[in-house]
């Protein structure tokens, strides 16, 4: 069977403007919050992305009519059936696990089949799993494939988490909207993500205020009307091609971003010594290696965020000395490293902590084990002296909208091939 590979010819200079999508991780819950709703929805700023036509087709099994047109969904739940998902969509989608919250709201009980997704090592619900508990769900997971939570009713509950964790949070504000009496979640993530969750929630009727903060509050309704929401930019979509810029670009113009929601590495590329000019929602970035070497930590939000942990990577081989990336939210999420020394980098990864020397890249035949790893592969490739091939390319469709064309248009030497 013939498998789609990316490849890269390295050492152009990029030069253009990016449109940034709507942000994958609103998306993901979005949609699911969606069937939610008594009256017709409409997203509007999706990204195009496998990730969103999963979802959509996850709708679908539930006798729900969703249009997915250019960036627009339209979601109509009038015929709406709680039916089980115990199959290969939710194997394939990690952030499917916001079926469970929405449709415990929607149905108080659902059956559905264990998330999937990138492998980032132990990334367990249990946090979920507590607050769905918390709110009076029974879950039985007496199967070893899905899952089934019930309630008779759901009531209201002071939850805290004991690490903080966006999922978790999103989910159970998904399921609290529509408990009796008052949630209140503790120690909650701030993504802007949250954020932009709990305004669609509130825009079809939902009580919840917090959202951002470390504490989110939310007074149960007895029903969701429909509403129009569009989805915020996407911050790592941004981050990735800032960074994109900075190892291989002229003059780069990115729009449609919130440049609050990249502050974090945008501090960081400035550490480093590149040129970045920021306007109200884009920013010019220019590269101007070689650079000054730095540490990076991932942090929860408004840290650095693990997703740009990888992305970030291939611009420190351009600095001046050694640099050091501590991963604190998902200690493995460094797979990125052997395939970076096929390319002849100089770079090692030890209890959470990579250390990554100035080198000249070489093209080679690398793995994309995980969505950002993809992207860390691409921005070497960029950099690299001959052409790299990337295998596993679907990682990378999951969460970038069209990169190759992107890119392509921007001055890369990148195309697609079809390899036995």
């Amino acid at each position: 069977m013939a498998q789609e590979v990316i490849k890269i010819r390295g050492g152009q200079k990029l030069k253009g403007k990016v449109e940034i999508s709507g942000a994958k991780n609103s998306s993901v819950a979005i949609i699911p919050a969606a069937l939610m709703a008594e009256s017709p929805v409409t997203l509007d700023g999706l990204p195009e992305i496998s990730d969103v036509e999963t979802l959509v087709s996850l709708l679908e099994d539930l006798n729900i009519k969703a249009a997915l047109k250019d960036r627009t969904l339209s979601i109509d739940t009038t015929d709406i059936k709680n039916a089980p998902l115990p199959n290969n969509k939710v194997e394939s989608l990690r952030a499917s696990y916001y079926m469970m919250g929405a449709m415990l709201g929607r149905f108080n009980k659902c059956v559905i089949g264990l998330p999937g997704g990138c492998p980032l090592g132990p990334r367990p619900i249990d946090q979920h799993i507590k607050g769905f508990k918390a709110l009076g769900a029974k879950i039985d997971e007496s199967n070893p494939t899905s899952m089934k939570l019930e309630a008779e009713r759901l009531v209201g509950a002071n939850i805290y988490l004991d690490i903080v964790s966006v999922g978790a949070t999103i989910n159970i504000m998904l399921a609290a909207t529509r408990a009796e009496g008052q949630t209140i979640i503790e120690n909650a993530a701030k993504e802007p993500e949250v954020v932009d969750v709990a305004n669609f929630l509130n825009s079809m009727g939902a009580k919840i205020s917090g959202a951002g903060t470390s504490s989110i509050k939310i007074t149960g309704v007895s029903s969701l009307s429909g509403s129009r929401h569009s989805i915020i930019p996407d911050r790592i979509e941004a981050g990735t091609y800032m960074c994109i810029a900075a190892a291989s670009g002229e003059e780069m113009v990115i729009d449609n971003i919130i440049p609050e929601h990249v502050e974090p590495l945008t501090v960081k590329l400035k550490e480093l010594g590149v040129k970045i000019e920021t306007g109200d929602d884009y920013m010019v970035v220019k590269a101007a290696a070689p650079y000054k070497s730095v540490d990076i930590k991932t942090l929860v939000y408004p840290g650095f965020a693990t997703d740009l942990q990888q992305p970030i990577t291939p611009l420190l081989f351009l600095a001046d000395g050694p640099s050091f990336v501590t991963e604190t939210i998902y200690p493995e999420r460094f797979k990125h490293v052997p395939e970076l020394q096929n390319m002849k980098a100089a770079i090692t990864a030890d209890q959470g902590t990579a250390t990554i020397k100035p080198s000249q890249l070489v093209g080679a035949d690398v793995y994309a084990s995980d969505l950002r790893a993809g992207a860390c592969l691409i921005i070497a490739g960029l950099i690299a002296e001959g052409v790299t091939t990337i295998y596993n390319v679907r990682h990378i469709y999951r969460g970038y909208s069209n990169i190759v064309g992107t890119l392509k248009e921007l001055g890369a030497d990148i195309w697609i091939e079809q390899q036995a």
